[in-house]
């Protein structure tokens, strides 16, 4: 059983380093946007089991409920690492065998990019239960892990952050596993930046998110689009 696992935290205070562009409600709408559109397009995948999405914030149990997603509940939040942990637990014990975390801020993936990367999993085999294999696309920079892909879900823990490639990388080793780099330029592009806001208004391709963006750039009162 494969899953995907979609960490969300509390959106009211999404995308700080935003704030020279985006006033806060303007910047949890965004990231309001980006979560449907994470959710439209896993719903879209034929190569997983299940989509579950770990949280603790309300707007974001109501929107996986809506998509029939599994709800992993949070008592609390310490940090990506830890939310992607809990939920790959919770993920085992509903009978995972591998996960694949997602984050919600890629505003150009599609249902291929995400089968392309379930397909390098090892294929499941009833009678080994000891399978062991990771994959992880890197960020644009070479130096974060923007979806990573374990097997068992429980293979080492997660090292998101600065420097969080490097660190899966020593995990794997360290327990010798293969790591499988999967070079993806479109779940490698993530929103954090203002650099990363100018580079998709620049790019033709049809995106609803970058039309989302220029909305709120406008001016335009946007608000209804919060659930």
């Amino acid at each position: 059983m494969r899953y995907i696992l979609i960490p969300v935290k509390d959106l009211g205070r999404a995308k700080q380093r935003l704030s020279s562009l985006m006033s806060q409600e303007q910047r949890t709408i965004l990231a309001t946007e980006l979560l449907r559109h994470t959710l439209a397009t896993a719903a879209a995948v034929s190569e997983a089991n299940e989509v579950a999405v770990v949280t603790l914030y309300p707007p974001a149990i109501r929107l996986a409920k809506d998509f029939g997603f599994m709800v992993i509940g949070e008592d609390r939040q310490i940090s990506e690492s830890d939310s992607v942990d809990f939920g790959s637990r919770e993920a085992m014990r509903a009978g995972a065998r591998a996960v694949l975390r997602l984050p919600i801020d890629l505003p150009w993936i599609t249902a291929p990019d995400i089968d392309a990367i379930l397909t390098l999993d090892q294929p499941e085999s009833p009678e080994r239960v000891d399978q062991r294999s990771v994959v992880i696309v890197p960020s644009r920079d070479g130096t974060g892990t923007n979806a990573i892909l374990r097997r068992p879900p429980d293979l080492f823990p997660s090292r998101f952050g600065t420097g969080s490639l490097a660190k899966h990388r020593e995990e794997a080793r360290q327990i010798g596993i293969p790591c499988q780099i999967c070079e993806n330029p479109n779940i490698a592009f993530d929103i954090d930046e203002p650099a990363d806001v100018a580079h998709l208004l620049e790019d033709q391709r049809p995106c609803r998110i970058r039309e989302i963006v220029r909305e709120i750039l406008s001016g335009r009162d946007i608000c209804k689009n919060l659930p």
